[in-house]
């Protein structure tokens, strides 16, 4: 009976999120021509809508341990499924989220991404892709904005603790800002087919200062992403 009650869940979450952010890709396609200044509203609203269908949908209570950092900080997020990816223009006031380059090239979606703000990052495309890369971050910072980056590089099954990517490394050095590492075990039940209720928590690591030694950042970002792997 409950795995019945799972794939209903899971088919009202896929009907309602899915049809939903549709219509918020397109709100998000005119704000952008019409009103660029409402973008950023848009895309909050479309955070807001997935916690809605997150919480009353599916059954998952989403919990915060911790305060989340406000202003220009380099904020490092464990990722197990897309539900973090999805929330976190919610937890944060406008966001500058490090994506995958093949997400800009969703119609409508993408263009809207670039405008909002996000920083595309192609992986193996030499210095030039990493100077604009940074060019842009430096910009966001200067706007004010927190950057968030999946250190992973990508989606890692609950429990597993894969090393950091080399490229967060280089950003912590180059744009000298301190990290804030943020936990997150939404695999458990977020990522699969088929989601389960139960609980999703954010924990909030303590801020790690800037200009420390590679090693010793990167451990300590590790470890602070994974205290809910334990």
């Amino acid at each position: 009976m409950s795995t019945l009650v799972a794939v209903l869940r899971s088919l009202a979450f896929y009907v309602l999120f899915y049809g939903g952010s549709t219509v918020l890709v397109l709100a998000s396609v005119i704000a952008v021509i019409a009103r660029p200044s409402a973008l950023r509203a848009v895309v909050a609203r479309w955070g807001h809508w997935h916690l809605w269908c997150v919480e009353h949908l599916l059954g998952i209570k989403v919990v915060l341990d911790g305060v989340l950092p406000t202003g220009p900080v380099l904020i490092a997020v464990k990722h197990e499924s897309f539900f973090e990816a999805i929330d976190t223009p919610r937890l944060f006031t406008a966001p500058a989220v490090f994506a995958k380059q093949e997400l800009f090239r969703i119609p409508g979606w993408g263009h809207s991404a670039l405008v909002y703000g996000l920083i595309p990052v192609a992986r193996g495309d030499g210095a030039k892709t990493l100077r604009h890369m940074l060019a842009l971050a430096k910009q966001r910072v200067d706007e004010g904005r927190a950057l968030v980056i999946f250190p992973e590089g990508t989606r890692v099954a609950h429990g597993r603790r894969p090393p950091l990517q080399a490229g967060f490394a280089g950003l912590y050095k180059l744009l000298r800002l301190p990290v804030v590492p943020i936990a997150v075990d939404s695999g458990a039940t977020y990522h699969h087919v088929i989601k389960r209720p139960g609980h999703i928590t954010y924990k909030v690591g303590e801020t790690i200062p800037a200009g420390l030694p590679r090693p010793e950042v990167e451990a300590r970002v590790h470890a602070a992403i994974n205290a809910l792997n334990a």
